[in-house]
C-alpha cells in the first residue's frame, strides 16, 4: 500500500525516535503482529503515519506499564476486528489495570522501606 503524498510521513528511524524504541524493536513489532502493515513510499521503504505513531505510542506504553507481549497481540488482533470486540478490548484493559495497580501498590511499600533506611542512616550520619 503506496501512502498518501499529502500526509507527512516517517521512515523507520523516525518513528522509531519519536516513540522511544529502536528501529530494530519497532521491526520487531511488526513481525509480532502488534502493528498492522505500514505503508510504503515508491521506492518500498516503510512510511509511518500520524496514526502509525499514535498506534505505536499505545503499545510503547503498554509494554512500559508491564503487559505481557500475548496481551498485547491479543489487543492487537481485537482492534483489527472493529467495533464489535469493544468490550472484548475493555476487559483486557481492566485486567491490566488492575495488574498495573497491585505493581504500584507494592512499589509504593518498596518506596516506603527506601525512604524508612535514607532517614536511618541521615540520623546516623548527624549523630557522628
Amino acid at each position: 500500500m503506496d501512502t498518501q503524498l499529502d500526509e507527512t510521513t516517517l521512515t523507520v528511524s523516525e518513528a522509531a525516535d519519536r516513540v522511544g524504541l529502536t528501529a530494530y524493536t519497532l521491526r520487531w513489532y511488526e513481525q509480532e503482529g502488534l502493528v498492522s502493515p505500514v505503508g510504503r513510499d515508491s521506492a518500498g521503504r516503510r512510511r509511518y503515519t500520524t496514526s502509525d505513531v499514535d498506534w505505536l505510542m499505545l503499545l510503547t506504553r503498554l509494554r512500559r506499564t508491564g503487559m505481557p507481549v500475548r496481551d498485547m497481540r491479543r489487543y492487537a488482533e481485537l482492534a483489527r476486528q472493529g467495533d464489535h470486540t469493544l468490550g472484548a478490548r475493555r476487559q483486557l484493559f481492566e485486567a491490566h489495570r488492575e495488574r498495573v495497580l497491585a505493581r504500584m501498590a507494592e512499589l509504593e511499600q518498596d518506596l516506603a522501606v527506601l525512604d524508612f533506611k535514607i532517614e536511618v542512616y541521615g540520623q546516623l550520619e548527624r549523630a557522628r
